[in-house]
């Protein structure tokens, strides 16, 4: 025993000299003080006391895995040499040739690259390092458990004594620099916000101004802020609760000129409010979403309409909330449950496809009579999706609705009222009012709805929509239908990678058979271009322009135009 330890004892300084030489051989003598000044500089960043350490210690499975990775991937390292001269770049005249010499065939702890180079001149990247110690470490614990003899020697001991004194000050300043990074590591988990939850947030500074007919107002400058704290407890689930605030109001009372960063807005102006709490977790094969409140059917759902689509509704996608998405979607809201359940076997060009259920109830933390989760508003859906291809993605789309006596259809389940739509005209909105009286009763509404995305190519993407909605109302000659379709190009990566130029084109969702409100018959159209340049990778400006020539279903007005200047902030 007392013999086995004296060899580990003895190794203990191989391996580091090991290392030592592992690293000096790479970087080569002129490069040695340009690589420590880098690992210095890399240390002083890990110590600093800022938010930037705690991503560095969150992403420390991914280093992990990239060192596992680097030692194990045969397409970059061969496998262990057994002489040095197999190494084609290595030559006797080399400074360290005799150290390498003996590291490789007689510790067998050296690999080099699969053209037969070792590359003994080039920069030394921390996971070769920790891939080489790695590797003398495995080599000297199988010598140790062997108790093979006479395995170090006086040379080998005056090597590695000479390139300690060597890098005496590198290995000083190093291990300083560690035990300092170590400090503040548990300084930072002992004092950490989570250890389940991120931040992620999103803050938008919108300028618009509007020319033309109706809408008309002045030049304004409005806000609006997301904070969305993600908590993982298994790591493939997601509890999503997000805070926002906002204080952008709408042209006009129409919700044909409502933008998307819009949506969410809080009153008073930018008071805070928790606008969503989520859950998404995997059963089986299926993927299970829980909304406790701000629920959307989109988040659940594919929606198909990629580059206008932005799931938080306002900061990447197109500017008007029509753009974004097929009006369907926008049907009820709140709390409930959904499922995805994918199908198929997906072994021709019918790729694996999947089925999509959905119960949101916009009433249900109340409970009083005619409201409640089962009682109150609410929308279920089924959806059916199918991807061909590669480069295509089909769904069709259905929406059931009970909606209360006031209530909107286009609401998004708000129930804001009148004004307060968040897509289509008056007429498409308005439920449960005859032509006789303007009292509303409670309606029931059926919509169906198809969707598709075209990729031809990795610069284009064509997607669009058509919507029908069957309004039953529970009163007198209160029964209405209503329609929505929608096309849209999109040109990604146009002039600068990140960068969208998008032009969609379409009918708001209207109706020419609301017997309660006055009908012209005209199709309220709406065509918007944008154009998002991405600044940076969290940063970025999209100016865009919305047409509306038939504003109300009434082409008679003058044509209106609104344009907007967004900038949004992600972090």
């Amino acid at each position: 025993m007392s013999n086995l330890l004296w060899k580990s004892l003895v190794v203990s300084p191989a391996v580091l000299g090991a290392a030592l030489l592992v690293s000096g051989t790479a970087m080569a003598a002129p490069n040695t003080t340009t690589e420590v000044a880098t690992l210095e500089t890399q240390a002083a960043t890990e110590v600093s006391p800022q938010p930037e350490v705690l991503a560095q210690v969150t992403q420390e499975p991914q280093v992990l895995a990239q060192v596992q990775r680097y030692s194990n991937e045969g397409q970059n390292l061969q496998s262990q040499v057994t002489s040095v001269s197999q190494f084609s770049d290595v030559q006797p005249t080399d400074w360290a040739f005799q150290a390498l010499q003996s590291l490789v065939e007689r510790y067998g702890c050296i690999a080099g690259y699969p053209n037969g180079t070792y590359r003994g001149n080039r920069a030394l990247t921390r996971y070769e390092f920790a891939a080489g110690l790695n590797a003398c470490l495995d080599r000297v614990n199988e010598l140790i458990a062997t108790a093979t003899a006479d395995m170090v020697t006086k040379q080998d001991l005056a090597t590695l004594q000479r390139l300690q004194e060597e890098f005496s000050a590198e290995l000083a300043t190093l291990r300083g620099r560690v035990d300092a990074l170590e400090a503040r590591t548990a300084e930072l988990e002992a004092n950490q916000f989570s250890t389940t939850t991120k931040l992620q947030g999103e803050a938008i500074f919108a300028v618009t101004d509007s020319i033309g007919g109706n809408p008309q107002g002045k030049t304004v400058f409005q806000d609006r802020v997301r904070l969305n704290l993600q908590s993982s407890f298994t790591g493939r689930d997601m509890l999503n609760t997000r805070l926002a605030a906002g204080n952008a109001t709408g042209f006009g009372t129409s919700a044909e000129s409502k933008q998307t960063f819009e949506v969410g807005s809080t009153a008073p102006a930018n008071s805070v409010q928790i606008d969503k709490l989520t859950y998404e977790a995997p059963v089986g094969p299926a993927q299970v979403y829980i909304a406790a409140t701000g629920g959307q059917h989109s988040h659940y759902a594919a929606v198909n309409n990629p580059y206008f689509f932005d799931k938080t509704d306002g900061g990447n996608g197109a500017l008007s909330t029509f753009s974004s998405e097929n009006p369907i979607y926008r049907i009820g809201g709140g709390a409930g449950i959904a499922l995805n359940v994918p199908f198929g076997q997906g072994g021709g060009i019918l790729k694996p496809s999947s089925v999509t259920l959905g119960y949101l109830a916009s009433e249900a933390n109340d409970p009083a009579a005619g409201a409640g989760l089962f009682d109150g508003n609410y929308a279920a859906l089924g959806q059916l999706n199918f991807n061909v291809g590669n480069r295509i993605a089909l769904a069709a789309t259905y929406v059931h609705g009970y909606h209360g006596a006031g209530s909107r259809l286009f609401d998004s389940g708000r129930n804001i009222g009148t004004g307060g739509d968040i897509v289509g005209t008056d007429l498409a909105n308005t439920l449960g009012r005859n032509s006789v009286t303007t009292a509303t009763s409670a309606s029931s509404s059926n919509s169906y709805g198809v969707s598709a995305a075209f990729r031809p190519s990795e610069k284009l993407s064509i997607s669009g929509f058509v919507s029908y909605h069957d309004v039953t109302g529970f009163g007198a000659n209160d029964d209405y239908e209503a329609w929505s379709y929608g096309v849209g190009v999109a040109l990604p990566d146009f002039g600068k990678k990140g960068n969208v130029l998008g032009i969609f084109g379409g009918a708001q969702p209207y109706s020419f058979n609301n017997g309660g409100l006055a009908n012209t018959g005209d199709i309220p159209y709406q065509v918007e271009g944008f154009y998002k340049y991405r600044v940076s990778d969290n940063i970025s400006v999209t100016p865009g322009v919305i047409w509306l020539p038939a504003v109300g279903q009434n082409s008679s007005s003058q044509d209106a135009f609104i344009g907007t200047l967004r900038t949004t902030f992600t972090f």
